[in-house]
């Protein structure tokens, strides 16, 4: 399934994406230790995060995530959002809680793969 697809699946808003958009998200990972993320996240992930500082788009392009999404309506910085625009990453705004994001990927993504 298509970041973009994804999104609009779920009810999230695109902050950034146009690049990133049509990349495949395979999976979604939820944790806020950058260090664990940078271990464990998985290429194609949907990363789920409360942070919002710069730091989340080196992390993102690092890990190969396919997009981050930021649960509860947390505000973004901007300079996030500009960073991860030149990057080509996906950030998706979500005021749904992590639970509920991954409850319901789980179900969206699990019937796009059988």
């Amino acid at each position: 399934m298509k970041v973009k697809e994804f999104a609009q699946s779920m009810g999230m808003k695109v902050l950034t994406g146009e690049d990133g958009g049509d990349k495949d998200i395979t999976g979604i990972y939820a944790c806020d230790l950058l260090s664990w993320v940078m271990s464990h996240a998985c290429k194609g992930d949907g990363w789920i995060t409360v942070h919002t500082h710069l730091n989340v788009a080196a992390v993102a392009l690092l890990t190969e995530a396919a997009c981050v999404i930021v649960p509860e309506g947390i505000a973004v910085e901007e300079a996030t959002v500009k960073k991860a625009a030149e990057e080509g990453i996906s950030i998706l705004s979500s005021g749904l809680s992590s639970y509920e994001i991954c409850y319901r990927a789980h179900r969206l993504i699990g019937e796009n793969e059988a």
